[in-house]
């Protein structure tokens, strides 16, 4: 039996939540077949397109005819964590009813520590909501002040900040939860992200999206778990990616990968976050592995059909 934390997507769930559930239907049976094989799961999800999207409904409402109050952007993160939340438990537990298990599973708000001296703050990053033409996308930064980039050939999104990790405040609730046998849904979206004031140090929401891939690691050091499983749009992480030399990688150790993100192989905005998190999960432990793979195939990379593993040595 292993303790599993597994990233998924956030552009993997959909354009809208019609979709996504119907998309989290198949997540849900991958998810429940890792249970009945005797695994403990952590669930994480991305939230780019979603909390892009609520941000976006919310301005528009605020400067309409209606005027609702404006929703801050930490807010924003709230709620798509509690609507994936929601999506992803609601599926999972029909699936466990489907197959005649008893189980619980439960959706955590998650907030998250972040520096707030990081640089990310004065380098926006992290692309979130719609795709736009360049044209619109310039018309938007014009009128709103948003920062936009071209995002892997599909056309330009709006970005903000995305600080490092530094602790997640719900994780001691967490791992009573895992501990206890319960499937959990937490650190949705990579967490709210949230500093310490400089006065006794209360919590404060800040306006920004930290990185998934990231924080699911630091989750699943800090609940001491035995596998973080990465998944994307990929069966395994590759060299040359998409060209005719292209290779894939069936084991990376961490000096090995370290060496292929110095050689520049996996680009910034895909696969380079997700070799960095899994070097940082395993770097202190020849106990712990992390998997790059497929949703597809999730099942299949645990038990070491496919995916690419990267373990400290």
């Amino acid at each position: 039996m292993s303790k599993i934390v597994i990233a998924l997507g956030g552009n993997a769930l959909g354009k809208n939540p019609s979709e996504q559930l119907l998309l989290l239907s198949k997540v849900a049976k991958i998810i429940v077949k890792l249970v009945k094989d005797g695994n403990k799961i952590v669930l994480t999800h991305g939230n780019g397109p979603q909390v892009g999207q609520i941000a976006l409904a919310m301005e528009y409402s605020s400067n309409s005819e209606v005027k609702t109050p404006s929703m801050p952007f930490p807010e924003c993160g709230s709620m798509s964590q509690g609507y994936i939340g929601y999506q992803l438990q609601q599926s999972i537990q029909d699936e466990l009813e489907k197959q005649g298990i008893v189980k619980n599973c439960a959706t955590l708000i998650t907030q998250v520590l972040v520096d707030p001296n990081d640089s990310a703050f004065q380098n926006p990053t992290k692309p979130i909501g719609m795709f736009y033409s360049k044209e619109e996308a310039m018309k938007i930064a014009k009128e709103k002040g948003y920062q936009f980039v071209e995002d892997s050939g599909r056309g330009y999104r709006r970005v903000v900040p995305s600080p490092m990790p530094i602790d997640i405040i719900e994780k001691n609730v967490i791992k009573q939860l895992v501990d206890n046998d319960n499937i959990v849904i937490a650190v949705g979206g990579g967490g709210i992200p949230v500093i310490k004031t400089d006065r006794i140090e209360l919590l404060e929401g800040v306006e920004a999206v930290i990185d998934k891939d990231r924080s699911g690691a630091l989750l699943a050091r800090e609940i001491d778990a035995d596998i973080l499983l990465i998944l994307t749009a990929v069966d395994k992480v590759y060299l040359n990616y998409n060209t005719e030399n292209e290779i894939a990688l069936d084991k990376l150790t961490v000096e090995e990968a370290e060496s292929y993100i110095e050689d520049g192989h996996f680009a910034k905005g895909s696969m380079l976050p997700k070799v960095e998190a899994c070097i940082d999960f395993v770097r202190d432990s020849d106990k712990r592995q992390a998997i790059i793979s497929s949703l597809e195939k999730a099942g299949e990379a645990i038990k070491g059909n496919t995916g690419t593993v990267i373990k400290r040595r």
